[in-house]
């Protein structure tokens, strides 16, 4: 099962999550920080103030992907190394830093892959114009992606703006599990909005700067959702979820507006729109050159507190909506059902019905109860498992014309898994907090096999 020539096998990771130096070189505040300080936000007060230590430990990790023959490593880059207040020239060490990772990585052929923004907001702006709700933000974060890019586009060829604006705009600013910790729809909307106007404007900034052969792209967290049952009940709350989850952003982006279900479904609630200023939507549907997609999980959905068995989450209580597992299906330590068709769905789903610009699956990986044997090994064959299936979906997608480029498994290391704090290990590599040594797992070996192959086998 083999994949096309040029497919960028890969591994990813973010910022916050890996590297600690919380606060050396000049790194400023990030709203991460100040959460994940704050008692009560995250699981037994853990911090990235450490993390995997990867700041210290870059050449090592940088030999780990080289032996396991990684061909592309998706990185963030942190904005409050760059800019500690979020706004004003670039922090020299900042720069310098990623300087030597992308270098390190061309020296070992890897391609870098950069994403500007994984969620760690300099804490300045969130106090000053209260971060994603305003548009002072977007402005600042074009600018910030200016340094940025003058700095490495000449050796960086893929550029992803944002990662995951839904967990950004809806678990920080409307849910209030993830930072700021805010809990208002309204803001939810007003981050959504400005969080892809920033995209839109860092596009275009960096567009302007040159770059030939740079390609520039946002990767979106995405999720097919069928409804738990044909009740009419169930239909509209899975209707209003795939809105929020899915339509809410490839809309804007591609057709080039939102979804006026799901608008009308706020405004019936007293709850008003984004604030859509006049050539916004133009802006924010520029053309990208390629969709970075991060799939975890399908959402099987009924209307709050209706039908039966458990509900297996209440992220969209707003929506009047909850998740509920699927019969039969397996699920990972997270406690998200294991559902790989979904990919094959959502893929070719985005071909059809938005854009045929190259995809690259930017993450897919589950978390597993990894422990170290007695003989020093970690066997996750759950891993194994569930990135073998997800693979033979993403196969299947290309077999039915999705232009898929790449595929990122996520995540290299074990790390700070946000609210999670250290309790959920999704890495391919084990990390011993403690030491922080790391052990590839039996997943890292199969995987490099995989990469080496160029496919599957059967």
């Amino acid at each position: 099962m083999s994949f096309p020539e040029g497919f960028l096998w890969g591994a990813a990771t973010a910022a916050y999550q890996i590297e600690g130096a919380a606060t050396e070189d000049g790194r400023g505040p990030s709203i991460w920080d100040t959460f994940s300080h704050t008692p009560g936000n995250v699981y037994r007060g853990d911090t990235g103030d450490i993390a995997c230590d990867h700041y210290h430990r870059l050449e090592e990790d940088l030999d780990l992907m080289a032996d396991l023959g990684i061909k592309a490593y998706r990185f963030s880059v942190a904005w409050p190394r760059i800019q500690p207040e979020g706004m004003g020239p670039a922090n020299p060490k900042g720069l310098d830093f990623y300087r030597r990772l992308v270098a390190g990585l061309r020296e070992r052929s890897i391609e870098p892959m950069l994403t500007l923004y994984h969620w760690d907001l300099p804490q300045t702006l969130q106090d000053r114009y209260g971060g994603w709700t305003s548009r002072e933000t977007s402005e600042r974060f074009a600018e910030y992606a200016s340094l940025v890019y003058e700095a490495l586009s000449g050796s960086v060829p893929y550029w992803i703006t944002l990662n995951e604006p839904w967990v950004s705009a809806w678990m920080g600013y409307g849910l209030g599990r993830h930072a700021p910790g805010r809990k208002s729809t309204a803001e939810a909307l007003a981050a959504t909005h400005h969080l892809l106007l920033g995209h839109a404007l860092a596009l275009e900034a960096m567009r302007s700067s040159g770059g030939e052969g740079r390609r520039i792209g946002i990767t979106l967290n995405l999720s097919p959702v069928r409804a738990a049952s044909q009740h009419p009940a169930d239909l509209e709350a899975a209707r209003r979820v795939d809105g929020n989850a899915n339509r809410l952003y490839l809309d804007p982006l591609f057709p080039g507006s939102y979804p006026e279900d799901l608008l009308d479904f706020y405004r019936e609630r007293g709850i008003e729109p984004p604030p859509v200023r006049e050539g916004d939507l133009d802006k924010i549907s520029a053309p990208v050159d390629f969709l970075g997609v991060n799939y975890y999980m399908r959402h099987t959905v009924r209307a709050s507190g209706g039908g039966a068995g458990p509900a297996a989450g209440t992220r969209f209580g707003y929506l009047g909506a909850e998740t509920v597992l699927p019969e039969g299906a397996g699920t990972t330590a997270m406690g998200w059902p294991v559902e790989p068709g979904g990919l094959t769905e959502l893929l070719v789903r985005i071909k059809e019905e938005y854009t045929e610009v190259p995809i690259f699956v930017t993450e897919n990986g589950c978390a597993v109860h990894d422990y170290v044997d007695p003989e020093g090994e970690v066997n996750d064959r759950e891993r194994i498992s569930f990135l073998d299936s997800h693979l033979r979906a993403a196969h299947a997608a290309i077999e039915r014309g999705v232009d898929l480029r790449g595929y990122m498994v996520w995540s290299l290391l074990d790390n700070f898994e946000w609210a999670e704090g250290y309790s959920k290990r999704f890495g391919i590599v084990y990390v011993d907090y403690g030491t922080q040594r790391r052990i590839p797992k039996d997943s890292a070996s199969w995987y490099a096999e995989v990469i080496r192959r160029g496919g599957l086998e059967g």
